[in-house]
């Protein structure tokens, strides 16, 4: 085991002085994929190097090496001390977040051949980072949340698994949204099986208890609705994004299955 106080890199006291500055990369996944995607990562620990390397050979040999180089191995007391919510896998690292300066950028270029999905004033956590991970799936320039939710809270990042890396993701004011046409989902639009989303869409979602602000809608220039059976309520926030990237996806510039 790599003694942290004696390495002469002193990860726990490095650990320490960037914690409230940095980005929580909590378990494997979230660091194997800020990692692959070209995150600033200073430290990252582990209680069982061995098992987390072991991972990195079967799920990322692409970044086994980089992993290699960066875990230190700490006792789990250790480990559980520096996070909220102890991971299964045991890893946790802190990253450097991306410069605002440079995800407006991104979501400001155009033209623009993937949409951006927006978030209007979500409330939970845990769906706000599945969106986020299906975004970076789909290959979505990016995801931008209005309202109070942080769209890089530690759970946000962690229900993401370290995909805020993937993509653009920020909060604005809906009057600071990127240029495009706004595809806003509501119940009473038009059924989306019949339109076209074009890659610099706008695709807006309204919060998971009352629909799109007033705001939103007014900026909206088509509403659109998910095909539903009568008599259901509503999709998950997570499966209305998916369903609508999806469609998107169909004629759009998606990433092919290899």
């Amino acid at each position: 085991m790599t003694d942290p106080v004696t390495a002469g890199s002193d990860p726990l006291g490095r650990w320490r002085r960037l914690a409230d500055a940095s980005v929580l990369l909590d378990g494997f996944h979230a660091l194997k994929h800020a990692v692959r995607f070209g995150a600033e990562v200073p430290v990252a620990v582990t209680a069982d190097r061995r098992a987390a390397l072991a991972l990195a050979d079967e799920l990322a040999p692409d970044v086994r090496e980089a992993l290699d180089a960066l875990l230190t191995e700490v006792p789990e007391a250790t480990y559980t001390s520096l996070v909220p919510r102890p991971h299964p896998t045991a890893v946790a690292g802190l990253a450097v977040r991306p410069s605002r300066a440079a995800n407006l950028e991104r979501l400001g270029q155009t033209p623009r051949s993937t949409p951006v999905v927006v978030l209007d004033n979500p409330r939970n956590l845990g769906n706000a980072g599945a969106v986020i991970r299906l975004a970076a799936g789909f290959g979505a320039t990016g995801v931008v949340t209005t309202g109070t939710l942080d769209p890089w809270h530690p759970t946000v990042v962690r229900g993401g698994a370290g995909l805020h890396f993937a993509t653009a993701v920020e909060r604005l004011a809906v009057d600071e949204l990127p240029v495009g046409p706004v595809f806003a989902l509501d119940p009473e639009g038009d059924d989306i099986r019949a339109v076209g989303l074009p890659d610099d869409a706008l695709l807006a979602f309204g919060s998971e208890r009352s629909g799109l602000s007033a705001e939103l809608r007014a900026r909206a220039d088509h509403l659109l609705a998910l095909p539903m059976r009568p008599q259901v309520s509503s999709y998950n926030l997570a499966t209305s994004v998916a369903m609508t990237l999806y469609h998107w996806s169909a004629t759009g510039g998606a990433p092919h299955v290899p």
